[in-house]
């Protein structure tokens, strides 16, 4: 899948330490994932969100390499500094927006490599993106946010075309596509997850609704 395994993700290590620069660069050809999904009104403003993110936290990196090697380093050293205003700031809260974003595109990407589907629209991902929607951002979105996401659904490509949009135009059979989400996903799977019990550990995750 061309969009989707551009650059690997190096492997999660025993220790779940994830490396700040490798996961940055990795993660920064992901945004547009989201142009393959249309409706740009909604997901434009996401795929903003996801850049924006990634060039806060590259921001803090680049500061002081060697202090942020890591995006627990990252975490530890902004609680210090910060105090109170910790973890509703700098790149701890660009992170943790991050990995909300990249969880409903993990999501959805499981769900249809799942063969989760609408069996009377089978060509249709609106089962995969309300899924998605409801696991990694709904609790986090005011009434007018959901609204906007449910309605969304209906304006979703066929899956079909989704595929193709991430073969990068190519026409490639169902099954390979699949493959390769499979791929990714068990690449970059262990590493989200490492990232949000990182944050439950250290107690940084917060529940306000944007």
């Amino acid at each position: 899948m061309a969009l989707l395994l551009e650059h690997e993700f190096k492997p999660l290590p025993a220790d779940k330490q994830i490396e700040t620069l490798p996961f940055l660069e990795a993660v920064a050809h992901l945004p547009p994932f989201f142009d393959c999904l249309g409706t740009p009104i909604v997901y434009s403003p996401v795929k903003a969100d996801l850049t924006g993110n990634i060039k806060k936290i590259r921001a803090v990196y680049d500061s002081n390499p060697a202090k942020f090697k890591t995006l627990q380093n990252i975490l530890e050293v902004e609680k210090e500094l910060h105090g109170s205003a910790w973890p509703k700031i700098g790149a701890t809260l660009a992170l943790m927006w991050l990995k909300r974003g990249l969880k409903f595109m993990l999501v959805l990407l499981q769900s249809i490599s799942d063969g989760e589907r609408d069996e009377e629209h089978p060509n249709l991902i609106r089962v995969n993106a309300m899924k998605a929607y409801e696991i990694a951002l709904k609790k986090y979105h005011g009434w007018m946010l959901q609204k906007l996401f449910t309605g969304s659904v209906y304006a979703l490509p066929y899956k079909s075309d989704l595929l193709k949009a991430l073969e990068k135009g190519r026409e490639v059979k169902e099954e390979e596509s699949i493959e390769k989400i499979h791929q990714f996903l068990t690449r970059v799977t262990p590493i989200l997850d490492a990232i949000y019990e990182m944050y439950t550990k250290m107690n940084a995750e917060l529940s306000y609704k944007a």
